[in-house]
């Protein structure tokens, strides 16, 4: 990154600033995107981005906050130094931050930042101002203070000093940034993945949990031998909590214990049940009718499942009752962007930058790519689905999958 003063452009002190606030090895579980706009090669009269920095500031998404995109928008437990208040409720702050660099007039417009910042107060918990710290003069901190707007200040080394720290204040949830929340969550499909196809894997897990033998033995010898991989889904499907020395059963997961004891009498039965049920290709739905049904209250409690189910059935009212994955990604975008591409498109840069233009704009032709796709929504979610007795397909590989054909129909569609 540059080292004098003047050149300290946009992208640069969002990149210094990002990597402060949401440092990559984060342990709070926290996720953030950056606007589309610096998915770019180029800023400022065709100035060239430095790659790092683009692959710095990935992944990419056009999320509305307020009346605008900010710059970036993130859900984190940050610092004390970084708020007036170190807490506000159990769940972690949603972070807007609008960075300004010297332009190449070389000025730095300090006061429309705090402005837009302060925008995004309608729907944020905390929001900032990121600017090179030379440019940030008294007046302008005094203005961010009177409206409650965070300054954060970008050396020349890209140190980030605090200037002002906001209050966190409450918001209301839109569905673009509950799809920051939803990421940021146990159940955010972001470094997440459903490693099993099978909704009878996680099903069985708090079973297992609940059982007197030793949980990775009695679930390894009776339903999948991948015991990681069952845990992991249980806990995506709010199952389980999954601590470092534990896991305990959320409500969810005692009320399918509850179901194995009325139906079987003990969970060593039940589980007996699930050993007999192995390799089965068999829809579990028709299989198992009434483990079905739970199936389906389970992962329709999961976030995802209810918007997808209720836009496909409008898919169906308007007279698309086989809509293929393209048809679908475009549908959804049109009513809920960004939650669509953090649900579907995988966070990599280069196919973040594909899928959107630097305007947030949706590419059609890159979704009949397979590659774009985010594996655990179009292989394992859409299979649990399947046997869940909701869609009529199972999925399919991103490196198998031809989304022209992939078809995702309601297997009951309300008419």
């Amino acid at each position: 990154m540059a080292s004098a003063a003047r050149t300290l452009t946009e992208p640069q002190v969002l990149a210094h600033t990002k990597r402060r606030l949401f440092p990559d090895d984060d342990t709070d579980g926290g996720y953030v995107v950056v606007d589309t706009q610096f998915s770019s090669d180029q800023w400022l009269a065709n100035e060239p981005i430095d790659p790092e920095v683009t692959e710095l500031l990935a992944p990419f998404n056009h999320v509305r906050v307020g009346s605008g995109y900010p710059d970036l928008v993130g859900v984190r437990v940050l610092g004390d130094d970084l708020l007036a208040v170190d807490k506000m409720g159990d769940e972690p702050p949603l972070v807007a931050i609008e960075a300004k660099g010297y332009s190449v007039r070389g000025d730095v417009d300090i006061e429309r930042g705090i402005v837009q910042a302060y925008d995004r107060l309608n729907e944020a918990n905390a929001a900032y101002l990121a600017a090179p710290a030379g440019a940030i003069s008294r007046s302008a901190r005094t203005l961010a203070r009177e409206l409650n707007v965070g300054v954060l200040g970008i050396d020349t080394g890209g140190a980030v000093e605090p200037l002002e720290v906001p209050r966190l204040v409450g918001n209301r949830t839109t569905t673009e940034t509950s799809a920051i929340r939803f990421q940021a969550s146990a159940q955010g499909v972001a470094n997440k993945s459903f490693s099993l196809n099978h909704p009878k894997n996680y099903l069985a897990y708090p079973l297992a949990v609940y059982h007197p033998d030793e949980t990775q033995q009695i679930l390894s010898e009776r339903v999948v031998r991948a015991v990681d991989g069952a845990r992991t889904g249980a806990a995506f499907l709010n199952l389980v909590d999954e601590y470092s020395d534990r896991v305990r059963l959320t409500p969810l997961g005692r009320e399918v214990v509850r179901f194995g004891l009325r139906e079987y009498g003990s969970v060593d039965t039940a589980l007996q049940a699930f050993d007999e049920w192995k390799r089965s290709r068999k829809r579990f739905c028709d299989l198992a009718p009434k483990w079905g049904l739970l199936t389906r209250r389970v992962v329709y409690a999961y976030p995802a499942t209810q918007l997808l189910v209720e836009e496909l059935q409008r898919m169906h009212e308007d007279g698309i009752p086989e809509p293929t994955l393209p048809h679908v990604v475009e549908y959804l975008h049109e009513l809920h962007p960004s939650f669509t591409i953090e649900l579907f498109v995988r966070g990599g840069e280069e196919v973040r930058s594909r899928v959107l233009n630097t305007d947030g704009e949706l590419q059609r032709d890159e979704l009949t790519d397979g590659n774009v796709y985010h594996s655990p929504t179009v292989f394992q979610l859409k299979a649990i689905l399947f046997h869940a007795g909701v869609l009529t397909s199972r999925g399919a590989e991103p490196s198998n999958l031809d989304p022209t054909t992939d078809i995702w129909r309601l297997r009951e569609s309300v008419v």
